[in-house]
């Protein structure tokens, strides 16, 4: 008897550079995930591979719509019955010396649906840790936001550092937006400092659904990430939580909910700028 895929999740890794090793852990948790009950999973950034430079992400440099990582989600999707947020992939940019940092949905039939191709790079220099970060260097800049029709509300995607602009979740709520899907890999330090804040944050002032899948752990570049990977309601309630560490958070969204509030607490509505 086939289990009722009626849960979203958010899946959390410590990515390293070994692309096949990492594919077997996104497979095992996305199984889990799916005996648990899941029909739609989101995955954190570079889900694939994080290397020693950021440059070494260049030479996995897909085209679209065409390449290994893509088929991997698609058929991922495909052989679970599920929907796939697909954490980011690089694909190709107008600067051949870039990549796109691209989250690419897909449906339960494997389906592409949808990319978002990430906007807001970090550069920025953690004086505290002695740790710079220049993503401009090797990521070039998205320009179009996404929402997208699911069976769980309507996804508005956003990747990372995308979190700490609340002018873009505002755009994707006039877009419709009802669940926030957040692939991310925040480093230890700003992630205890600003990490739970801003991702209620999204949540309450849009009433919105957050779902934020992270890596958590240390990575063979010497990085960092804080992890905490969490689904969080319309009034900012955290449902579910992982710390640290490969693991998953899988809850059911209520719309109905999502609905009421927004209706009975209007603040949306009442936005005068």
């Amino acid at each position: 008897m086939s289990i009722e895929k009626n849960k979203v999740c958010a899946i959390q890794m410590a990515t390293g550079p070994n692309v096949s090793a990492n594919l077997l852990e996104v497979e095992r948790l996305v199984t889990e995930a799916v005996e648990n009950g899941a029909g739609l999973v989101v995955l954190p950034e570079n889900f694939a591979f994080m290397g020693k430079r950021d440059k070494d992400l260049c030479a996995l440099r897909e085209v679209d719509q065409d390449g290994p990582l893509q088929e991997f989600l698609s058929q991922l999707a495909k052989r679970h019955e599920i929907w796939i947020v697909g954490g980011t992939i690089p694909l190709e940019a107008h600067d051949n010396s870039k990549v796109r940092a691209a989250c690419i949905v897909y449906d339960a039939q494997g389906k592409r649906v949808g990319r978002y191709d990430k906007i807001h790079r970090f550069d920025v220099n953690l004086v505290e840790a002695n740790e710079r970060y220049a993503e401009s260097e090797t990521i070039e800049a998205g320009d179009q936001v996404v929402v997208l029709d699911s069976p769980f509300g309507k996804l508005g995607i956003a990747v990372c550092y995308d979190l700490r602009f609340p002018e873009l979740f505002r755009k994707l709520l006039d877009k419709g937006m009802e669940v926030a899907c957040m692939p991310s890999a925040f480093t230890a330090i700003t992630g205890k400092a600003h990490w739970d804040t801003l991702v209620r944050a999204r949540a309450i002032e849009n009433l919105s659904y957050v779902v934020a899948a992270a890596q958590g752990g240390f990575h063979i570049n010497g990085r960092e990430t804080h992890g905490h990977s969490m689904i969080v309601d319309p009034w900012g309630n955290i449902l579910a939580r992982v710390p640290r560490g490969t693991g998953s958070v899988s809850c059911k969204l209520d719309l109905g909910y999502l609905a009421s509030l927004r209706r009975n607490f209007p603040t949306i509505s009442h936005r005068k700028l």
